[in-house]
């Protein structure tokens, strides 16, 4: 896990303290957040878990190359256990996910083993979906794939709808819900446009390309992540990229060798310091080592857009994903409108940028969002509906929000809905707000930032 080396310092000496109090129920967990009357301050430096979209593609590829994969910085929370999980009981060797150093011995493309009991990929919709691919295209074996309440309600017709284009063949509930059957079989090339920008549907069509005869290839409206392409040709898929044209191509047949990956710090997790540091008076803090591939900085983007003082330090390189630190202090914020391409760039993170525009100067738009009401949860609706309980002005439009800045936000009980970017967002707000705030089941937020409600606890009880 992590280390968080922030301080949350109260503004005066001496001073009370913020309470940070978690309170376990029979089947969840509620977090109270009470600053003191004189506010408080972040600052400080701050080291946040490893990529949870690289976590697990670097998983994945370890499990279907040939020879051994060393992963440092992966993430150590409950998605990619699952997917740690379900590759384990397809033949893969991973060691035990206990250290952020973790080794993975391959079994080879085309060898995955046919499960002895149902896949269960928990709450991640990146293992359920790109694991897809793989599965589509492992001809002798059979799977059954489920998940947790969430994943048997999202749709994954957008990733089945292709597949089944390539010859796949897949049961599933109506609406392409899970549980899913899948029967391995031999599937041919196609060239997909894609009606999202979408990185999972992307990447399932091109996992399952690795073991077609010929080329497939991914066309979408605009980029999204490219993560997928960055590891596969690093483990030595015959891959292409066009970016003038946003499409994807890999060619099946290559070998996939054991590589040494190091996961960057991930930005989705960085961006609840970086609006935490822009909204709380007389903060300071730099977060470490975070990715800023470019296809994942529409955070930054948006953020600079609404004038907060943001500043890259240490750029460097960690094998082939550019990383930087951060520094962020307090600043005013001003209203913007967030949409277009832009929102493929920064689609897990418009739950935080809401509670930043809770202080933005005027009204800002979010826009051409609506993937959102198919995540975790449904993060337009639940958004609006919690802020508003914290006494903010939010509107729900039906591809997004719109949020009118200004307005001091005060204690409340509110619910994470079991989403984990609910739940941090939630807490950020908590901290400018006065008087209490608990969030109910707040515990989701371990299944990308193992140590947040650790380090919120930690850091402002003494």
């Amino acid at each position: 896990m992590a280390t968080t080396l922030c301080h949350i310092l109260c503004q005066s000496t001496p001073m009370p303290t913020p309470t940070i109090l978690l309170q376990p129920t029979e089947t969840h967990h509620s977090l109270t957040i009470a600053p003191p009357p004189v506010g408080i301050s972040l600052r400080g430096r701050i080291q946040i878990p490893g990529d949870k979209s690289i976590s697990h593609r670097a998983l994945m590829l370890g499990a279907i190359a040939q020879g051994e994969t060393q992963i440092q910085g992966l993430l150590l929370g409950e998605d990619p256990r699952s997917t740690a999980d379900c590759f384990r009981a397809m033949g893969a060797t991973i060691s035990e996910l206990n250290t952020d150093r973790v080794t993975v011995q391959g079994i080879g493309l085309g060898n995955l083993q046919e499960p002895k009991d149902v896949l269960n990929t928990g709450n991640s919709g990146t293992t359920t979906r790109l694991m897809l691919g793989l599965l589509a295209s492992q001809a002798g074996c059979f799977f059954t794939v489920t998940g947790d309440a969430s994943i048997r309600s999202r749709p994954m017709n957008r990733v089945i709808q292709p597949l089944q284009q390539m010859g796949a063949q897949i049961w599933h509930r109506a609406g392409g819900l899970a549980p899913l059957a899948v029967q391995g079989q031999a599937l041919k090339p196609i060239h997909y446009h894609s009606p999202i920008a979408s990185a999972q549907v992307k990447s399932c069509i091109l996992l399952a390309g690795l073991l077609t005869e010929g080329k497939t290839t991914v066309t979408e409206p605009s980029l999204s992540r490219d993560h997928s392409e960055r590891m596969l040709r690093a483990f030595g898929a015959n891959i292409t990229v066009d970016p003038e044209t946003c499409s994807a191509s890999v060619t099946g047949g290559a070998l996939l060798h054991g590589q040494s990956v190091i996961v960057p710090g991930d930005i989705s997790s960085a961006a609840f310091w970086l609006v935490a540091g822009a909204i709380v008076p007389g903060s300071d803090l730099v977060i470490e080592n975070v990715g800023i591939n470019p296809t994942r900085t529409g955070i930054l983007e948006a953020l600079a857009a609404m004038g907060a003082d943001i500043t890259l330090e240490n750029q460097r390189d960690a094998a082939g994903e550019p990383v930087a630190d951060l520094h962020v202090r307090h600043s005013p914020l001003k209203a913007c409108t967030i949409a277009g391409d832009l929102i493929p760039r920064l689609i897990d993170e418009i739950p935080i940028l809401a509670v930043a525009a809770t202080v933005a100067e005027g009204t800002t738009l979010i826009q051409d969002a609506a993937e959102l009401r198919v995540k975790e949860s449904d993060r337009l609706a639940v958004m609006a509906t919690q802020l508003n309980q914290m006494g903010a002005k939010v509107c729900e439009r039906p591809d997004g929000l719109e949020i009118m800045g200004g307005t001091p936000l005060i204690g409340a009980e509110v619910d994470s809905f079991t989403d984990h970017r609910i739940a941090m967002s939630l807490a950020i707000a908590a901290l400018i707000a006065t008087g209490p705030t608990t969030i109910h089941r707040a515990e989701a937020a371990a299944v990308s930032y193992p140590g947040f409600i650790e380090t919120l606890k930690e850091n402002c009880q003494v």
